[in-house]
C-alpha cells in the first residue's frame, strides 16, 4: 500500500460511505444477522449502528490501515462487542464453521482474489449459516456493461482496486453458496455503471 491507499483513499471512501441514501440498504443487509458475525471489508465501520440485538459479537476484517484507524474510533463509540483484525479476507485465521453469519457491503468489488475470499466465507460459515451482502457490479444491460468494462481499468486506480464489472451473483454461487434471496437495484444518486447493485442472502448448505 502507498500514500494514496493508506491516507487519501480512506478519507474519500469514508465520506462516500456516509451517504444518507445508503443507510436503509445497510439496515436491510444486516437486519437478520444473529449470533457470531464476521464482517469482511469492515472499512470504517458504517454498518455498526444497524446490527440487531440478536448479534452477540462482530468480528471485523479489513486490511487498510487508514480505514482501520477510523473503524477503531467508531468501535469505541458503540456498545456492540467488536473484535477487529487488520487482515485480508483471502486467508482468514478463524476455525471452520465458526460463524453464524458473514456480512459484506461494497467490498467484493475490490478484493484482489475475490474467489479465494468467498471460499473462505464458505469455510468459516456454520452449515446453514447465512452470507448477507450488498455489492455493486456487473449490469445485465449490455450498453451499461460495456461502459463498465471500459471504465474498470481506470476505476481500479481511482477506487483502490474497485472493479465495476464483477458478476456478484455468479461469484457467490461459484463459492458453493446457495443464493436464497436476491434483489437487484440501483444505488441512489449513482450512474448505473457504478451503482448497479445486488442485495442478497446466500446459505452454506453443508
Amino acid at each position: 500500500m502507498g500514500l494514496y491507499s493508506d491516507r487519501i483513499f480512506p478519507k474519500v471512501l469514508d465520506w462516500a460511505m456516509r451517504a444518507p441514501e445508503l443507510k436503509p440498504l445497510r439496515a436491510r443487509t444486516v437486519e437478520h444477522t444473529h449470533g457470531r458475525v464476521l464482517e469482511i471489508g469492515f472499512g470504517a465501520g458504517h454498518n455498526l449502528k444497524f446490527y440487531p440485538t440478536a448479534v452477540e459479537k462482530v468480528v471485523a476484517v479489513d486490511p487498510n490501515p487508514g480505514l482501520s484507524k477510523m473503524a477503531l474510533a467508531r468501535i469505541a463509540r458503540n456498545e456492540i462487542n467488536v473484535e477487529h483484525h487488520r487482515i485480508t479476507a483471502e486467508r482468514l485465521p478463524f476455525d471452520a464453521a465458526s460463524f453464524d453469519c458473514v456480512v459484506s457491503t461494497l467490498t467484493l468489488c475490490s478484493i484482489p482474489d475475490v474467489a479465494a475470499a468467498l471460499k473462505e466465507v464458505h469455510r468459516v460459515l456454520k452449515p446453514g449459516g447465512d452470507f448477507f451482502f450488498l455489492e455493486h457490479g456487473h449490469c445485465p444491460d449490455v450498453t451499461v456493461s460495456k461502459w463498465q468494462d471500459r471504465l474498470t481499468p481506470i476505476w481500479k486506480i481511482i477506487g483502490d482496486g474497485c472493479h465495476l464489472n464483477r458478476d456478484i451473483e455468479a461469484l457467490v454461487r461459484d463459492a458453493n453458496l446457495s443464493v436464497t434471496a436476491m434483489e437487484n437495484l440501483d444505488l441512489p444518486k449513482m450512474p448505473r455503471a457504478i451503482g448497479y447493485a445486488y442485495l442478497g442472502r446466500a446459505q452454506r448448505d453443508n
